[in-house]
């Protein structure tokens, strides 16, 4: 198996990079097809545990649109093989002064194209 081919990794970077886009430009329809859409699908948020496409899009449809920039730190991107990559990021907010969020994403090459099949955001204090 080769870890990050320059191929595969360069395309989801590409797709990691048009979900944030998606993300802060509260882009709902979009957001929702980077999102495998299967039941075992799953977001496990800062305050919500989801499990389907199905949920996951419902969360979106119903979030606040407001205050969604961020500044990305961190981010790492790891490739498996031509079909499977994770990626990690830290974010900070302005309106989360001394908080850092914490972003992991599963991505899988489906029939569809990338897809992220399970997310875990969480957020902490910012270390000292």
């Amino acid at each position: 198996m080769t870890i990050d081919d320059p191929v595969t990794r360069a395309e989801v970077e590409a797709a990691f990079a048009a979900y944030e886009a998606a993300l802060v430009g509260n882009d709902v329809a979009a957001l929702d097809g980077f999102f495998w859409r299967d039941a075992r699908a799953l977001r496990y948020g800062t305050g919500e545990n989801l499990y389907g496409h199905a949920a996951i899009a419902a969360f979106r449809a119903a979030r606040p649109a407001t205050g969604l920039g961020r500044d990305l730190d961190g981010t790492v991107i790891t490739t498996f093989g031509r079909d499977f990559a994770t990626a990690s990021t830290l974010f900070r907010r302005d309106g989360a002064p001394g908080r850092v969020g914490r972003q992991t994403q599963s991505w899988a090459r489906l029939p569809e194209g990338w897809r992220i099949v399970a997310a875990h955001v969480s957020v902490i204090d910012a270390p000292a």
